[in-house]
C-alpha cells in the first residue's frame, strides 16, 4: 500500500525510527480494513474455514460452560476478531438443539474494520448481533468470550540483545528508502530474568502489552460478572526467546517490511505470560492445551463420523481432511493452544479436565 509506506517513512523522518508495534498496528489496521484477508481467496485460511466442526466444537462447550455457570438468562455472547462471521454461525447451529441457550445469548462482536462488519452482518442477519470497537464498551453482565486467532494479530514489540543491552527494534529508513530494522534505547526491556541471564547477543524477545490488556480486561470482566474467555491461537505455553514476527500474503510467507498494510502480520502469542497475567487478577486459568488434544476431548471425532457417514466418497475424505488438519501434531493440532480463563468458581470446563489439563493455577 503505497500510501502507508509514504505516511510511515514521513513518521520516520520527522520522529525518528518506528517501533515494531508501531509498525504492526499500522500495517494491520490498513490490511483489515480491507475486509479481503480470509478464505481461499484471501490470504490465509482460519480454522472455521477449514472445517464446520471447529466452530460446532466451540459452541458444545460454551453451552456446557453456559450450564455450569447455572444458565444465566441473558448471557453475553462475545466474538473478539470474528472474520467474516462464520465461527459464530456455526457456533449457534450447534447449540440450536441445546434447550434454553441461544434464546438466552446476546451476541457481542469486537470488529474495527467496517469491511468485515458488513460481512459479519450479512452472516449472521437473522440474529442481529450488536458491534463493538473494543470489549470496554460490551455491557456488563455473565459473558462467554471467544477469541480465534485474534491475539497473535496484536502488536508486539521486540527486544533485541546486543553489546551495549538489551534494545527495542524498530523501524527506519534506510539510504535506499527501503524499511529496514534497527535499535533504540527506549529504557528498561520487559524480558524476564530467567530468559535475559542466558541471552546471546542476537537473541530477541517478544512482548505483547496489547494481548495482555485483552487478557487482563477479559480476567476482570468474568470475575466481576460470571463466566469464562476462551482463546484459541499459535504461540508456546512457556516464555522463551526467539523472534516470531511473520507476514503471511496470499497464503505464503511474505517479507515483513515489504508491502506493508497488504500482508497479514502476526506473532507466536506466549501463552504463560497471559496466563499469570489472568492469575493476576483472580481469574481461573485452565490450560493451555494443544488444540489437537482439547477437540478431541470435545468429541470431535464422533462429530466427524456423523458428518461423513453416508456420504460420498469424495465428500467423506474433504470431511476428513478437514478434520484432521485441526487435530493432528503435524498440522494444526501441536503448535495451535487453547487456553480458557475463567470465574474461580468454575473448577472444571470441558475439554480441559478430559484431557488432563484443567483448573491450572
Amino acid at each position: 500500500m503505497a500510501a502507508l509506506i509514504d505516511t510511515l517513512r514521513a513518521r520516520i523522518a520527522e520522529s525518528g525510527p518506528l517501533p515494531v508495534s508501531t509498525y504492526m498496528a499500522a500495517a494491520n489496521a490498513a490490511y483489515y480494513a480491507k475486509g479481503t484477508a480470509f478464505g481461499a481467496a484471501g490470504d490465509f485460511i482460519t480454522a472455521p474455514d477449514i472445517s464446520q466442526t471447529f466452530g460446532e466444537m466451540i459452541g458444545l462447550w460454551c453451552a456446557a460452560t453456559w450450564a455450569a455457570m447455572g444458565a444465566p438468562y441473558p448471557v453475553l455472547l462475545v466474538e473478539c476478531g470474528p472474520g467474516r462471521g462464520t465461527l459464530m454461525q456455526d457456533l449457534l447451529r450447534a447449540t440450536a438443539g441445546i434447550e434454553g441457550f441461544n434464546a438466552a445469548v446476546r451476541v457481542h462482536l469486537v470488529e474495527q474494520s467496517p469491511a468485515l462488519r458488513a460481512s459479519q452482518a450479512y452472516a449472521l442477519s437473522e440474529i442481529e448481533p450488536h458491534w463493538h470497537d473494543t470489549l470496554s464498551t460490551v455491557p456488563p453482565g455473565p459473558m462467554l468470550l471467544v477469541a480465534n486467532e485474534f491475539l497473535d494479530a496484536l502488536p508486539i514489540r521486540q527486544y533485541e540483545r546486543t553489546a551495549q543491552g538489551w534494545r527495542e527494534r524498530a523501524i527506519t529508513v534506510d539510504s535506499a528508502g527501503a524499511l529496514s530494522f534497527t535499535a533504540i534505547d527506549s529504557g528498561p526491556a520487559p524480558v524476564p530474568i530467567p530468559l535475559a541471564a542466558g541471552a546471546d547477543l542476537g537473541a530477541v524477545f517478544e512482548h505483547c502489552e496489547t494481548a495482555h490488556e485483552a487478557v487482563r480486561a477479559a480476567a476482570q470482566r468474568v470475575c466481576a460478572h460470571g463466566g469464562a474467555a476462551l482463546f484459541i491461537d499459535y504461540g508456546h505455553k512457556a516464555s522463551a526467546l526467539g523472534e516470531t514476527l511473520q507476514a503471511v500474503r496470499r497464503h505464503g510467507y511474505h517479507s515483513v517490511l515489504s508491502d506493508p498494510g497488504e500482508a497479514d502480520l502476526t506473532a507466536h502469542v506466549d501463552f504463560a505470560a497471559l496466563a499469570a497475567t489472568a492469575r493476576s487478577r483472580g481469574a481461573r486459568v485452565h490450560g493451555p492445551i494443544e488444540q489437537g488434544l482439547w477437540l478431541r476431548a470435545l468429541g470431535i471425532l464422533m462429530r466427524l463420523a456423523t458428518l461423513a457417514r453416508g456420504k460420498p466418497a469424495a465428500v467423506g475424505r474433504d470431511v476428513h481432511a478437514g478434520v484432521r488438519r485441526l487435530i493432528e501434531p503435524d498440522a494444526m493440532g501441536a503448535l495451535f493452544k487453547v487456553m480458557a480463563v475463567s470465574h474461580p468458581s468454575l473448577a472444571t470446563l470441558d475439554g480441559f479436565a478430559q484431557a488432563g489439563d484443567n483448573d491450572h493455577r
